[in-house]
């Protein structure tokens, strides 16, 4: 079920798994097939929405791609060479933005959203995956040559040898790894995430990507769900089984620190110098440090997916059409959201919020504490 971004809560997942059946048995390929145009996409499922400079840009099902350049008053629908189901949206600066979707999908945009081509598949990352795994294992191999009887260094060999056999099955299975989450601090260093572990890095603005995930502590590939920074540029991962990693360096060595929690956490934030873990079940923690983390109750037991922050509001947002918000990060109100939408992303816009998820586009007007 982690398979969609932040499954909003457990949404659309039967109706997904009946879309890729009939889309496997018709034989059609979503990555080189265009999306259609549609009067009701503004309607359709979406999964997550981003500011570029005055423009909004929301993706979703379908290869969907619905960009604003009026805050938020009217939408249009953006024509993708893709069709696949769009999972995670950010951008640079006004014109270089990212997108993620199933099947591995990247794409990129240098005009703010109104054209997408793709930079990579999921045929292209599993390739990139096995590569660098068979890499490992001879380096692994060469120092256990060195050092016969060094215990660690063959539990090591072993797992890397258990996860390129899997990276060759992905291979001839196809492109089915979804990647789930795109992060770019700048017009040209960036990482991707997904399924099974995956993790991308680009230092080109995504012209190539290099495998990153064996630098994680994930021998079992749990997925990744969602990437986020913090005020003092350090990066966090969560996931599924309650993975929590940290980088200090930007990304290049990454630190598993364990969390009270082993469900799957869907979204990370921060608020008021507090970071904040959300999860199944209405699961929240917060911390100050990024480290030792404390339970938040809320009062209800809904999945929390994703959070919008502003200077003096924490809204999270999740199943059922669930909208929390605080104003000190401890006291949560619920604010009606007009049914029972699940909601998977949002952003703070003229005093309200505008929402994405299940029912396409939602407007919220703020009711600060």
């Amino acid at each position: 079920m982690d398979l969609i971004r932040s499954l909003t809560g457990f949404i659309i997942v039967s109706a997904t798994l009946m879309a890729g059946a009939a889309v496997a048995q018709s034989g059609v390929d979503r990555l080189t097939t265009p999306a259609l145009p549609s009067y009701r996409a503004a309607q359709t499922l979406l999964l997550d929405i981003a500011a570029s400079g005055n423009q909004l840009v929301a993706v979703g099902d379908q290869g969907v791609v619905m960009r604003s350049t009026d805050q938020g008053q009217s939408w249009q629908q953006q024509l993708t060479p893709f069709s696949v189901m769009l999972t995670s949206v950010c951008f640079a600066d006004a014109q270089h933005g990212w997108l993620t979707g199933h099947d591995g999908l990247l794409a990129a945009t240098d005009d703010g959203g109104v054209n997408w081509h793709l930079l990579l598949d999921g045929n292209q990352i599993n390739q990139l995956r096995l590569q660098r795994l068979q890499q490992k294992m001879a380096e692994l191999q060469a120092q256990l040559d060195v050092q016969p009887d060094n215990a660690q260094l063959a539990e090591q060999l072993d797992n890397v040898s258990w996860q390129a056999g899997d990276a060759a099955a992905a291979v001839d299975d196809g492109a089915g790894v979804p990647l789930l989450d795109i992060w770019f601090s700048d017009s040209q260093r960036g990482f991707a995430l997904g399924g099974y572990g995956l993790l991308l890095k680009t230092e080109d603005g995504g012209d190539s990507w290099a495998y990153w995930g064996d630098r994680l502590d994930n021998p079992d590939n749990f997925h990744l769900n969602a990437m986020k920074a913090d005020h003092r540029g350090y990066l966090y991962i969560v996931g599924e089984a309650g993975l929590l990693f940290r980088s200090e360096d930007g990304g290049d060595h990454w630190q598993r620190i364990e969390t009270p929690y082993d469900g799957s956490f869907f979204g990370i934030t921060e608020f008021n110098s507090q970071l904040y873990l959300m999860g199944l079940r209405g699961h929240l923690f917060r911390s100050a440090d990024g480290l030792e983390w404390l339970p938040v109750e809320t009062g209800h037991a809904a999945t929390l997916v994703s959070a919008v922050t502003e200077a003096q509001q924490l809204v999270l947002l999740g199943q059922g059409g669930l909208i929390l918000q605080s104003a000190d990060g401890q006291h949560f109100s619920q604010l009606p959201s007009g049914g029972r939408h699940s909601l998977s992303a949002g952003l703070a816009l003229n005093g309200g919020y505008v929402l994405v998820g299940e029912g396409g586009l939602h407007t919220l007007e703020a009711a600060h504490e």
